[in-house]
Formats: structure tokens, sequence, C-alpha cells
């Protein structure tokens, strides 16, 4: 039995009552263009107490995300009878039965109502009326007091005439638009969602290591489907490049399963053998949406090494129901955030300046958060189960999930430090190495501790790693830790034309950001999405939730703020904004003379250019 996580095995835990042979599951989602999952299962089980469980903490999303309110539909019987059930009144994702005396199973019945809006994760809408991606977590229950490794469940798929699908499951047989997969543990099912739809493709990315490596591509139309033989080269280099970069593979095989359609989420959730990644629907064909999207897959990808290979010990909780500690998420995620940017830069699907423009957005939105100076980077982590759901309103003060691009920073910065004690013989690439490496192998859990990842820094290179890591994670500076931009010879600095990166970015969210000069965070329309503290909107006593009517005496359009903006440089009157807000019109003055202002990086001269060695591809091409 292939074993993902440790803990005691399923007879020790359940006793007499545990499951000898696997539950079936027989999803049927031929209904998924109407946002319905019907599911059938059998779950063996002998008289008495039963209490089963929805998965609550679903990993990769760092908390509670578990959509039970979506499970509808729910009825439980034995021998063809109905038994009646009722939920915990603490814990309502648990759900407790009596099992006759005469039964040897009990059969669930149940459906799954997949949102329609597309915001969320993996509970937000994963369908269309061409395409489905399924969570198996959204559709089972499973026996509590077993470790998820040790419950077996063999699952069968019944989908729309006509679809195909991709999964790291292992196919068993096929009978038309009906599949049945090889039995695998409650872990591995769930870490192995399905990518279906009337318009799919799988492209082979190539060999390596012994691996084969897939990019399974659904959409809403055929069209959405092409893809330019240079960004399936980038998409190929990357799978050589993250090859070398960790130097063994933790899985038997690889899929993307990459979604494009404009209904779903977008977002990219981290599996062993796979990664369920969500884009725009045109995002191989518009090249502004394939600029802001190319860092998805690398990102999910390295998270086969760092995250289910290498996890925190607080994550690998051994099932479901167990609630997970975010404290080492400056590692998980933020370490990832790094090297999947700079495997994005190797591979070529970004550029260098691509790299540096997008670095510098990050810096700069950092470096002017007002909320630096109260909460530490640690406490991102530690409230991250909280911090996901998060409104967007002032964010600058309240601070988010900054381990992401925070965590980017640090692990640049030790980089950089990694490069300059040792002359550049060494680099976070050794330490990749030693730590997320040899021997390759199949999919397994090796958890680790704040202080294994200091062990493995300083055998890279000696230093006090433990010191340097906790002034960076516990400070409340009024401004982000810029060491590594700055070592990496290069720095942050503002001009009045935006980079290519942020163009793009602000086309394709469909906003207006004059953050860094007003501080107004802006729809196409003129909604006002957030205000930075500190800035000239703010105060002048703007807030988030306005909408702007006028500025300068001229109805609201994006050209008329940008040239409002540039006048700024030459009149001495303040800028003037009517707004509404609910039944109220408002009037603001905001005195702001400095004309357009945006961040780009800028070459540190006399330095060394660490930054462009470290994006260099480490294999010919």
């Amino acid at each position: 039995m292939r074993r993902l996580f440790f803990g005691l095995s399923l007879s020790l835990v359940l006793g007499a009552q545990g499951p000898k042979a696997p539950i079936t599951i027989a999803l049927d989602a031929t209904d998924a263009p109407r946002h319905i999952l019907h599911a059938k299962l059998n779950i063996p089980a002998k008289a008495g107490p039963l209490t089963l469980l929805y998965p609550q903490w679903i990993p990769g999303e760092h908390g509670p995300t578990g959509p039970i309110t979506d499970l509808v539909n729910l009825h439980i019987q034995a021998n063809g009878k109905a038994l009646t059930w009722r939920r915990d009144l603490v814990d309502m994702y648990a759900i407790h039965l009596d099992v006759p005396p005469d039964a040897k199973a009990v059969e669930v019945n149940l459906d799954f109502l997949s949102p329609i809006a597309t915001g969320g994760f993996s509970a937000g809408s994963s369908v269309s009326e061409k395409l489905a991606v399924l969570s198996w977590n959204q559709v089972l229950l499973y026996p509590k007091g077993a470790q998820s490794d040790d419950i077996r469940y063999e699952a069968s798929l019944k989908l729309p005439d006509g679809w195909a699908f991709g999964t790291a499951l292992e196919e068993a047989s096929r009978t038309g638009s009906s599949f049945t997969f090889k039995p695998v543990s409650l872990t591995t099912l769930v870490d192995s969602p399905i990518l279906a739809g009337a318009h799919f493709k799988q492209v082979d990315l190539g060999i390596s290591m012994g691996r084969a490596h897939h990019l399974d591509l659904a959409a809403d139309s055929a069209e959405a489907l092409a893809m330019s033989p240079e960004t399936l080269q980038h998409y190929k280099n990357l799978i050589t490049e993250s090859g070398e970069l960790f130097g063994a593979r933790h899985y038997n095989h690889y899929d993307f399963l990459y979604t494009l359609s404009d209904n779903v989420a977008h977002f990219g959730l981290e599996h062993h053998e796979s990664s369920d990644d969500r884009t725009a629907e045109r995002s191989l064909m518009d090249p502004s949406l394939l600029k802001t999207s190319s860092g998805l897959l690398p990102h999910e990808m390295v998270h086969s090494w760092n995250g289910k290979f290498r996890r925190p010990s607080g994550l690998a909780t051994g099932n479901f129901d167990a609630p997970m500690k975010g404290d080492l998420l400056w590692v998980y995620e933020g370490l990832t955030q790094y090297l999947g940017s700079v495997l994005t830069a190797r591979s070529g699907l970004w550029t260098t300046q691509d790299y540096r423009d997008d670095l510098a957005i990050i810096a700069a939105a950092l470096d002017t958060e007002t909320g630096r100076t109260w909460r530490p980077l640690q406490d991102t982590c530690d409230e991250a189960q909280i911090l996901y759901s998060a409104p967007g309103a002032w964010y600058s003060l309240r601070r988010g999930v900054d381990f992401y691009p925070e965590g980017q920073l640090i692990w640049l910065d030790v980089d950089t430090t990694l490069r300059e004690l040792t002359k550049n013989k060494k680099s976070l690439d050794d330490f990749c190495k030693s730590f997320y490496g040899a021997p390759s192998g199949s999919p397994l859990v090796k958890p680790y501790a704040f202080e294994d990842v200091v062990t493995a820094l300083n055998q890279v290179a000696p230093n006090d790693w433990a010191a340097f890591l906790r002034r960076r994670l516990d400070a409340k500076d009024a401004h982000a830790p810029l060491g590594g931009v700055e070592r990496g010879g290069w720095k942050l600095a503002y001009t009045e034309e935006p980079t290519e990166m942020w163009k793009a970015r602000e086309t394709n969210n469909k906003n207006v950001d004059v953050s860094y000069s007003l501080g107004l965070y802006l729809s196409a329309e003129g909604a006002v999405n957030d205000v930075l503290t500190g800035s000239p909107a703010f105060k002048a006593g703007m807030l988030p939730g306005m909408k702007l009517l006028a500025v300068n005496g001229r109805k609201w359009s994006t050209d008329g703020i940008h040239q409002a903006l540039k006048d700024s440089k030459t009149s001495t009157a303040p800028m003037e904004f009517i707004t509404e807000k609910g039944s109220f019109v408002k009037v603001f003055k905001v005195d702001y003379h400095g004309g357009e202002r945006y961040p780009r990086l800028v070459r540190v001269e006399g330095t060394p250019d660490r930054l462009s060695e470290i994006l260099a591809a480490k294999i010919q091409k």
C-alpha cells in the first residue's frame, strides 16, 4: 500500500468496525453542465454506532474549506431500508447513525451542487456547459477514526457522452462514457481530481527521470485549446528545468489539469501527481493573458516537491478532519512562489524583464503596507485559514496572505546571501537538491520543522540562519525586506510609464491602479475597491466602496483620470473628485502634484547582477 501519511493502521483505530473491503464510490457527472453531481457510495460497516465525516480541511487550501453547504439529497440505507441519521451539534461535518444488526454495509446517496459564482477556490464554480473539474472530496463521506491512508476507495465515473478526461488516477476499465479506476487510498483519491470536457486535448511534455508528463487541456471552445509551438516548448522546458533544480521526482507520472474557462473559479491547487490549474478561456491565445498567467503551472508543479513531498508537520495531519497549523506557510507557499517564478523565467514562459517587472509590483505593494507596523509576516501565516477569506478593502492596513509575495522576497534574500557567502559556488539550488531531492520515488510525505530548514541551509553555507529568518518573520518594519533585490544588483524605483506587466495586469483585471500616486485601486467603471492608507486619497478622506462620478469636472473615464494625473504636475490646485456611496454624493479635494507613478526595478551599476544569474536557464535549449 502506498502511504502518503504516517499513522496507526486501520484495524488498530477502528477495531472490528473497520471496513475490510474497499469503499466503492460511483460518481455520475452527466448533470455537470447543470452544476449537479450525483454520487453513490457503499461503505462496509458492522452493527452499532457509525460516524461518517465529510472532508473539511482540504490539503493545499490551508483552511476548513470543505463545501458541506453544497451537499444535498443525503440518503443512507442498509439492506434496502432507510436509516435515520443526525448531524453532530458541534462538528457540522460529522453524521451519526446506527448500523442495524444484520447489515454488512451502508449505502449512501448524495448530490453536490457545484456553485455558480466564479470566486473562491475548489469550492467555487468548477463546471460549465462544456467542462468540469471534479474534486472527489466534494462527493464522499468516510468513517471517522481512521487515517486517510488506511481507507481504500474503488472509484468509478460516468461522463456526458463525448467528453474526455485527464487525471492522475490509473484507469482500470471503460465502457462507453463510464470508467472505473484502480483502488487507491482516500488520501490518493482526494489528491487526484479529474478534468473532463467536450473540448479536451492531452499534450505530451516528455519523459524525464523515467516519469511521463502531460498537459491535459479542457476549454469552453475548441479554439481555446490552440497553443503556439513556442509556448509548448516553454512547457517542455519547465519539465527539464524542474528536474535540474530538484534532482529527483517524487511521483510516478505528472499531469497538469489545465482548465481554460471564464465560467469557473481561477486559481491553482497542488497535488502529488497533478495540479488543478484554472485560468481565462483565451489564456493560451491572448499575449496579455499568457503573460499574467504563465507563473501558475510552474508554481503548482513546484508544490509536488515543496508542499506535497516535503510538508510542514503542522500541515501533515493524516486526515481531513484534523485542524492544520500554517506557521510554516512562508516555506510552503513563499518558497514555492519564489521557485515557481524562477522556473517561469528559466523555462522561457517569462523573459527576465517580465520577472523583474513582476517582482517590482510585489516589492512596491509590500513596501507600502502600513499594516507591516503592527502585524509581522509570521502572523499572516498563523492566521492564514481566516485571511484567505478576508475582505480586500483596506488591504494595506489589514495585510492578507502576504506569506506568498513576502515569502518570495525572503527566499530571494536567502538565495543571494548564499551566493554572496560562497562567492557564487553555492545557491538555493543546492538547498533544493538536498532538501527535496534524491532518491526519486512514488508519492509520500516527509514532514519537516523550522529547525530542519535551518539545518539544511547551514549544510549549504554556515550562517546564523535561524536568526536571519526570524528577523524577517517577526519584524514590524515599515518597509519590506528588499535586501535580496538589492543584493541581486537591482533596486525598486518609480517612473511615470507603467511596465508591460503592469499594463497586462490592468487590462486582464479590468482595473485602474493608481496606488502609488493617488493611493486608489479602481475598477474600470470607477468603483473604489481600495484606498492605500497614508496616501493622498486617504488623507483627503476617501474610502473603499465609493464610486467616482467625475474627476476635475469631467465625467469619469479611465483616460480622464490618467490625464488628470499628468496635469497634476503643472497645477497648483488640488485634484477634485465627485463621488457617490449609497445615497450620498460627496466632493473630495486631493492635494497631489506628483503625476503618474509606477514601480519598476532599475539596475544598480557596479554591483553583481545576481538576479540575472538566478534566472538563467540551467539546460541549454
